[in-house]
């Protein structure tokens, strides 16, 4: 015998998926954000970090190329110092070359007749001058000899006193006296 079911059959239904939350979307659509956003990051900090990289190689090769120009010059700059100490002294020598020869000269222009000299002693500005006179007068003639020269000050007569030489009486003395500077 056949059967016929009249009675509705309950049909199963299909489940209806449930819905994603959307804090999950949220959530994922953000990690996928910052996924990409920090990937990003890393490259670019990576191509940042290598141009400073080279940059800083760069500057440092620069640096050491400075550092011998800066040596270099160190060296101009000692050379041209040693050239102008050397140039002052050659100057100082050829001005002082001539000064023996004027004192001398002056001494000489000072020196009267019945006088002479035994000593005459150069301390930098400073001359000591020894020697004999027949008089006394001739002596203090030769003082302001001394006294009336444009090169020399502060001439002192320290002493004279009466000796003999050769059964002669003469008188020895002594005179300091300072070259005008």
């Amino acid at each position: 015998m056949i059967r016929i079911n009249l009675l509705p059959v309950a049909k199963k239904r299909k489940k209806k998926p449930k819905p994603i939350p959307s804090f999950v979307v949220i959530a994922v659509l953000l990690s996928v954000f910052v996924s990409i956003g920090v990937a990003y990051a890393m490259f670019y900090l990576k191509n940042r970090i290598s141009s400073l990289e080279t940059e800083k190689k760069n500057n440092e090769k620069e640096i050491t190329e400075l550092n011998k120009k800066l040596k270099d010059i160190e060296n101009f700059e000692k050379l041209n110092k040693s050239f102008k100490e050397r140039k002052e002294i050659i100057e100082k020598l050829r001005k002082d070359q001539s000064f023996p020869v004027k004192i001398l000269n002056e001494v000489s222009k000072a020196l009267p007749p019945g006088v002479w000299l035994t000593n005459l002693t150069f301390s930098g500005n400073n001359i000591s001058v020894e020697g004999y006179g027949f008089t006394n007068d001739d002596v203090v003639t030769y003082v302001d000899n001394f006294k009336r020269s444009e090169l020399f000050t502060d001439v002192y007569l320290h002493e004279t006193k009466l000796s003999t030489i050769e059964k002669v009486s003469v008188y020895q003395f002594k005179i300091s006296l300072k070259v005008k500077g």
